[in-house]
């Protein structure tokens, strides 16, 4: 068990509720990474596990219940928690959202490495012993007839495929290796991959830190104004959202790296992969992938206890 020493706060708005919001990451004696609604009297502590995802349609993870105390958007920080060694935390928060910040996960990173947090190896490590697949087909079929018969007709007419899956295998390394494949139509994405490793050490950790932590999330601006009326979307701005241009062959703000949209999946892919607990020992292939995707594969997962083994780390103040 690794947390912080003082607490680390920050304050913005929620991208797609646009509330203002100001959290608080506090040291905790317990495991687990838990939310508290300051807002919500007598609110639970909302633990930030995969089996306690309420929520994956509206472009993010969320945990708690949708319809009750709940926290969303909560990869990015997750990502930053995880790279940091820190896997004890209560987090304290005013409203529905965390903060996004610059759209990356790079300011989360940055406050928890200045507060003295680095990765140390005391956490337990959830290795995976065999191969676990999911497909973009399971999570429509869960999804109401009318969204079905919709979704149908816009791949129809778009050409667009459902032909996504995200897989986790055993690896012969120590080591979570993420290899992230986009496609979109869209000239200035087209298809993107990239490969990341995380072992723990200084050497990745810092590979992050240059490579990934500032990729952020990204969008068409043709859509905008879809998104608000459903209520997605609302804190977007120039600032931290990469936005795509009508035509899908350029973008209205600079990127960091051509290739900056696929880096950015690899920070939610790390995210959802901290919402096991623990530190995921394989290799996570993503074609196309999820957020949904990425919770379904931790439910198949720890579906079967033959799937994988749990190494837990001798905690120092034991």
């Amino acid at each position: 068990m690794v947390g912080l020493k003082n607490k680390v706060e920050f304050s913005g708005c929620g991208i797609h509720s646009g509330l203002p919001v100001r959290m608080v990451v506090n040291p905790s004696d317990t495991t687990g990474i838990y939310f508290r609604r300051t807002d919500i009297a007598k609110a639970e502590l909302i633990s930030g596990r995969f089996d306690n995802v309420g929520e994956t349609r509206m472009r993010n993870t969320t945990v708690g219940n949708p319809d009750g105390a709940h926290v969303q958007t909560i990869e990015h920080l997750m990502a930053a928690l995880f790279i940091a060694g820190i896997d004890s935390a209560v987090i304290d928060i005013d409203g529905p959202e965390t903060p996004i910040l610059d759209g990356s996960a790079a300011i989360f990173f940055d406050s928890f490495a200045n507060a003295g947090a680095k990765f140390d190896g005391r956490m337990h490590k959830i290795i995976v012993r065999r191969p676990v697949t999911v497909y973009a087909t399971e999570i429509i079929r869960q999804l109401p007839f009318i969204v079905r018969v919709k979704l149908w007709l816009f791949n129809k007419f778009s050409g667009h495929k459902t032909d996504g899956f995200v897989r986790l295998e055993p690896i012969n390394t120590d080591k979570l290796e993420i290899t992230a494949t986009l496609v979109y139509p869209e000239k200035i994405i087209g298809c993107q991959t990239y490969t990341y490793s995380f072992d723990g050490t200084n050497a990745s950790v810092t590979d992050f830190v240059k490579n990934i932590s500032r990729a952020r999330t990204f969008g068409k601006y043709s859509e905008w104004e879809y998104l608000k009326a459903h209520g997605m979307g609302r804190g977007a701005n120039e600032n931290n959202v990469i936005a795509l241009n009508n035509e899908g062959d350029g973008t209205l703000n600079e990127t960091i790296w051509p290739d900056e949209f696929v880096r950015h999946k690899i920070i939610d892919a790390l995210g959802d992969m901290f919402t096991s607990g623990g530190f995921i020992v394989g290799h996570l292939e993503s074609f196309k992938g999820s957020h949904a995707l990425n919770n379904l594969v931790l439910k198949k997962l720890f579906s079967d206890r033959l799937n994988y083994d749990i190494v837990y780390a001798k905690d120092e103040n034991q």
